[in-house]
Order: C-alpha cells, then sequence, then structure tokens
C-alpha cells in the first residue's frame, strides 16, 4: 500500500495525472498548475525568501520566481529571465514561461545540475548564452542555492575578472548553500580552477574549461575526498 500511494504521488509530482501541473491553457488548469506550482514546487516556501541578489550591474541571481513575481521583475526593467532547470513541461515552467511572455520578458532555458561535475561543453555553453542576453538579466535554479551560484561564480570570473575567492562567496550560507553536502561538487570545481591557477599561472575560466577541466577527474576525487558512496 505503501509502494502505492509512493508511486500515486510521484505522478502527481511530475505531472502524470491528468493535466494536473502541465497545462494552463485554461483558467482550471491553470488553477490545477497553480496548486502543483506551490505543493509539489515548494513555491509557498518563496512567498517571502527569494535569494535574489544582484551580482554585478545588471545581472541578478535569485529563486524560482512566481507569476507575481515575474511581474515584479517586469516593472523593474528585467529584459531577460534564465531558468537553469530546463524545460520539464511542468508548472512551474508553464507558469514562468507564460508570465515572461505577458510582460514582455525573453525567457530562456537551460540546464544545470547541482550535484555532479557536467561536461565541459554545458559550462561553455552557460557562458556563450550570457554573452548573448540582454540586460538587465536574470537567472535563477529552484532555491537559488547551487546552480545558480555556480552559474554566478562563472560569470564573476569570466566577464567581471573577479578574483577566485571573490566567486566562491557565490556558493555560501549566504544563499543557503551547503559544501558539505554533494553539492560540494560545485565549491570542487572552483577548487580544481583554483589549483590550476596556481600550477599553469592566470588562465580565464573559459580557457581552463576548454583546455583543462576533466569532469571524470572532479567525480573522482571529489568522492574520494568526502567518501560520498
Amino acid at each position: 500500500m505503501f509502494t502505492a500511494l509512493k508511486k500515486g504521488f510521484k505522478a502527481l509530482e511530475h505531472g502524470k495525472v491528468g493535466r494536473f501541473g502541465n497545462d494552463v491553457s485554461t483558467p482550471y488548469t491553470r488553477r490545477l498548475a497553480t496548486l502543483h506550482f506551490h505543493l509539489f514546487d515548494h513555491a509557498f516556501l518563496r512567498g517571502l525568501w527569494t535569494n535574489l541578489d544582484e551580482i554585478a550591474p545588471g545581472v541578478w541571481r535569485s529563486n524560482q520566481p512566481s507569476p507575481r513575481r515575474i511581474e515584479r521583475y517586469a516593472a523593474l526593467g528585467i529584459k531577460t529571465v534564465v531558468s537553469l532547470r530546463g524545460e520539464p513541461n511542468l508548472s512551474f515552467d508553464m507558469l514562468e514561461r507564460d508570465a515572461c511572455a505577458r510582460h514582455g520578458i525573453t525567457y530562456v532555458a537551460t540546464r544545470l545540475t547541482a550535484r555532479a561535475a557536467l561536461p565541459a561543453a554545458d559550462y561553455l555553453a552557460l557562458l556563450d548564452l550570457f554573452e548573448t542576453l540582454e540586460k538587465p538579466f536574470l537567472f535563477h535554479c529552484k532555491s537559488g542555492a547551487d546552480r545558480a551560484g555556480i552559474a554566478a561564480a562563472l560569470y564573476l570570473l569570466q566577464f567581471e575578472g573577479v578574483p577566485i575567492s571573490e566567486a566562491r562567496k557565490q556558493l555560501s550560507l549566504r544563499y543557503m548553500h551547503l559544501r558539505s553536502t554533494k553539492t560540494g561538487i560545485l565549491d570542487h570545481i572552483l577548487d580544481l580552477y583554483g589549483r590550476d591557477l596556481d600550477q599553469h599561472g592566470a588562465m580565464s575560466v573559459r580557457e581552463w574549461l576548454q583546455n583543462h577541466y576533466n569532469p571524470q577527474e572532479a567525480t573522482r576525487t571529489f568522492k574520494r575526498y568526502r567518501r560520498f558512496p
């Protein structure tokens, strides 16, 4: 019985029951999507806590915005919103995409992960994307702690030329990021960049990703250090 209940709950969470959470085409399905957004994406926890911060002139990071927050961001002049959560065809993505369209904001979706070292091509594509965005722009993940943190660090390193010690602050308790968990792989990636700066001298983070970064090495050395299964 418990297994069946768990499967049913997961089906609801992933929008696999009717059109609960994966349709905003009618007032009724929009209400269902909004309910899904609050219950399964935990939007009710983000009512007051936004994790919003301007990391550079015209560049903002935050947690997952609601349609109401998108409206406020439009009033503040935000031109582009980037979701780092991909395009899962679920409530948070559909409501955000719809709200951006209604308020004249360009919406872009790409995908990062918080608990794994991605291939270099993924991080390089993010840097390429940042170069194309109209400012002011905002990027976000779900909580604004981990994926938004590594994206912010990479942005500051590549485009603002900040020292790595400063970039590391984007992955901190200030944003509710915990290095002691599996999301510490993101800190470890920056540590490896710092190690190679010490060994090879100055190089941009883009150059490092292209020529030195190895996700398999990052995963192996992080697991050995943290002793995760």
